[in-house]
């Protein structure tokens, strides 16, 4: 077994898994699969199931009752993968906006470059987004910059969902309190694990929007991040 594993979530990706999929496996470091499908109904985890045929031992499947979130998805996910002996932990979309050749170099600056948490991140260098309207370029970028406002970290890419954790962020975070399940999940992730004093680091991506399947973003996960930032910083001076 690979130290390494790549969670990707998934609700109706059924154009998109068999390619991801083999995708992940084609990279020059080995990397272990975990599909975690929230009951699709277009059948994207029985296409995942079918896959572990052609991938024994390295395709998993984590199957849901019904859609309850991204954030339950990935906290599934982690618990799972800290059940096993996974010292490399990914987070990383099933519409190919992430490219799975980047999984490489956030691997390579955790194992090697010793760091904690590594963000594949779309505004480290510029603003790194294709195919994405200038509407939504800028509701993005500029959420990340009132993350950064509110709560003080020193990252350029707040809300990024293509992430490296090393096991032992993830053992240290408690899993059970983390209380946001759209987008706001990553930045709360991450606002943890700043405040543990882990280190962070980002590192370049281009982002492409997805040519296929339909985007879940809404208009309730927008308010829950936006909000729901406040009440993390407000939390945080409450606590130790």
């Amino acid at each position: 077994m690979t130290d390494a594993v790549v969670i990707i979530p998934t609700y109706n990706e059924i154009e998109n898994i068999e390619a991801i999929i083999n995708a992940v496996f084609a990279q020059p470091n080995m990397f272990d699969v975990l599909i975690v499908d929230d009951n699709s109904p277009d059948g994207t985890g029985k296409r995942a199931k079918e896959m572990q045929a052609i991938y024994p031992e390295r395709l998993f499947l984590l199957s849901r009752e019904e859609k309850s979130g991204l954030g339950t998805a990935y906290i599934s996910g982690f618990k799972w993968c800290l059940e096993k002996k996974y010292q490399y932990i990914f987070e990383m979309d099933a519409d190919f906006s992430h490219n799975p050749e980047d999984l490489n170099k956030l691997y390579k600056t955790c194992k090697t470059d010793n760091v904690d948490l590594a963000i594949g991140s779309r505004y480290i260098k510029g603003v790194n987004v294709v195919n994405w309207p200038m509407s939504r370029v800028l509701l993005s970028y500029g959420a990340s910059k009132y993350v950064r406002l509110i709560t003080g970290m020193k990252i350029q890419d707040t809300t990024a969902g293509f992430v490296c954790y090393k096991r032992s962020v993830l053992e240290t975070i408690n899993l059970n309190a983390i209380k946001f399940i759209g987008y706001a999940f990553q930045i709360e992730m991450k606002f943890k694990a700043y405040k543990k004093g882990f280190r962070i680091v980002e590192v370049p991506v281009i982002f492409t929007d997805r040519t296929k399947g339909k985007s879940k973003m809404s208009g309730g996960i927008i308010s829950e991040a936006i909000f729901g930032v406040i009440s993390l910083k407000l939390n945080s001076l409450f606590k130790k």
